[in-house]
Formats: C-alpha cells, sequence, structure tokens
C-alpha cells in the first residue's frame, strides 16, 4: 500500500520536476523513498490498472453476450450500454500502456544504479551476493514485463474490433443487423476472453514480485 508520505511526494514533485528524472529521483531519496520503492509503487499502479481494464472489459463481453442473445425492441439502450463499455474500456487499456512505461523506465534506472554499486564494493562475497540478487530481480521482472506486454498487446485489436462492431451498430440498430454480425461478435467475445486470462496472469505476476521485492 503506498505511505501517505510518498503519495504527497510523489504528487509535489511530479509538478516541480517534470521532465527532470534525476532530480525526482534525488528529491525522493532525500526523505527516504529510493527507486526500489518506486517501483513496487509503479508495479502496484500497473496491477490495480490492470483491475480496472479488466473489469471493463468483462463489462463489455456481458453486454456482447447480452446483446447477442437480445430478443427485445430497446436496441438504443444496449447499444449505449455497449458504446460506453467500449470507451471505459479504451480509457483503461491507455492509462495500463502508460503505468506500464513507467514501470520499465524506473526498472532501468534502478539496475542501472545496482549494477554500478557493485563497483563500490570491497568485500568480494557481499559483492557477489548482491551481483547473483541484481541477476534474479532482472529475470523476475523481465518475466513480469513480457506478461504485462504481453497482456497490453491484445487490448488494441480488441478495442479495435469492438470499435468496429459499435460503430456498425451505431447506424444500424435492428434485429437484421445484429444478426448479421453474431459472427464477429462470437469471435470478439472469445478475444476478450483470452484478454481477461492474460491480464489475470499479468496481475498474479506482479503480486509475486512486489512480494519478491519487500522481502
Amino acid at each position: 500500500m503506498k505511505t501517505t508520505v510518498f503519495k504527497l511526494a510523489g504528487a509535489t514533485l511530479l509538478l516541480t520536476l517534470a521532465g527532470c528524472q534525476t532530480a525526482y529521483y534525488n528529491a525522493l531519496e532525500k526523505v527516504g523513498i529510493d527507486k526500489r520503492d518506486i517501483l513496487v509503487d509503479r508495479v502496484e499502479d500497473v496491477r490495480d490498472g490492470q483491475k480496472d481494464s479488466k473489469e471493463e472489459f468483462q463489462s463489455a463481453y456481458e453486454r456482447l453476450v447480452e446483446l447477442t442473445g437480445f430478443e427485445g425492441q430497446e436496441y438504443e439502450e444496449v447499444y449505449s450500454q455497449l458504446n460506453s463499455d467500449y470507451q471505459d474500456s479504451k480509457k483503461a487499456a491507455e492509462r495500463v500502456s502508460k503505468q506500464i512505461d513507467d514501470v520499465q523506465e524506473v526498472a532501468e534506472d534502478l539496475f542501472d544504479e545496482w549494477q554500478d554499486e557493485l563497483d563500490m564494493y570491497t568485500n568480494d562475497r557481499l559483492r557477489r551476493s548482491s551481483q547473483a540478487k541484481l541477476k534474479e530481480t532482472q529475470q523476475q521482472f523481465n518475466q513480469l514485463l513480457r506478461s504485462m506486454r504481453q497482456a497490453e498487446a491484445k487490448m488494441d485489436p480488441v478495442l479495435a474490433t469492438l470499435n468496429d462492431n459499435v460503430l456498425y451498430l451505431k447506424h444500424n440498430l435492428n434485429a437484421a443487423a445484429i444478426s448479421a454480425i453474431k459472427g464477429e461478435f462470437n469471435s470478439l467475445k472469445t478475444d476478450i476472453s483470452g484478454l481477461i486470462n492474460e491480464m489475470s496472469q499479468a496481475i498474479d505476476e506482479s503480486d509475486a514480485f512486489i512480494a519478491t521485492l519487500k522481502q
């Protein structure tokens, strides 16, 4: 969980030190927040963002199921809900992509710093131990990043197909139109289901990585 000091310091510094990453890190370190803490915080942000995004895509999935089996006449209401689900899913996906970029940035900076500090040791045993821990942490992070990026890569195609269907229905709100694109819907439902599974895996790996850093 984010500490109060991190929230306040982060909010202030992001406004005053935007574009100056070194100054940003230095200012946080002065109040006891190092790159490891920032990395944990940003991984938590991605995890929470993916949870939100997962819920939005799940809502879109459920709306598709409802619409393709819809036999009533209130098509406008169902379309409006589906369009809202699409817009919310798009915004959530954009937030997650930005958060993943932020995670990758601070991780690279942390690992560069960690590598440079290995040359500062005078005790060989401690240096080797730290080097081994660095390698292990990098491997764990690389696996986490791959999982995040794999889930991210599935979002744009799903959003594009969802948008196609939303646009088509916008001017074709009738039973014949819905029947005509049921095949598209069925394919999209499968894609959304796969995306949700990818996100669930990335969320679990985020939790595992956070636990590792907090050991």
